[in-house]
């Protein structure tokens, strides 16, 4: 059954914001050493959870987007469609990570899911 795996926050000013979620949660940021300006978040290890990441927001984008993992992007975004949701960020690399899509469901709410693949590019 596809999880939540990831969560992204978008921040007008990324530095501010990473300080406020350290100060407030102990959350850890490191630079991705990718293809765009993206910070890891280490949430902890003592609890259950997941990490994420931070970008700067781009127009348009409101609150955290949660990622699901799925076993096929494709397939996942059929499903969607057929399920009266729409897929609003096609289908794309992120390098040597998998293949990932933004989608909205029927209620206007928007989330990513992603199929793991080291081969993409």
């Amino acid at each position: 059954m596809p999880r939540v795996s990831w969560f992204d926050i978008p921040a007008d000013d990324p530095e501010r914001a990473q300080k406020f979620y350290n100060k407030v949660f102990d959350w850890e940021f490191e630079k991705w050493d990718g293809p765009m300006d993206y910070w890891m978040a280490k949430t902890g290890n003592e609890q259950p959870g997941i990490d994420g990441g931070m970008s700067k927001r781009m127009p348009g984008q409101m609150g955290m987007t949660n990622t699901i993992t799925v076993t096929s992007v494709d397939e996942f975004a059929k499903k969607i469609i057929e399920n009266g949701g729409q897929i609003i960020v096609p289908k794309m690399a992120i390098p040597k990570v998998g293949w990932i899509s933004n989608a909205m469901d029927t209620e206007g709410n928007i989330f990513g899911f992603i199929e793991m693949d080291e081969k993409a590019e």
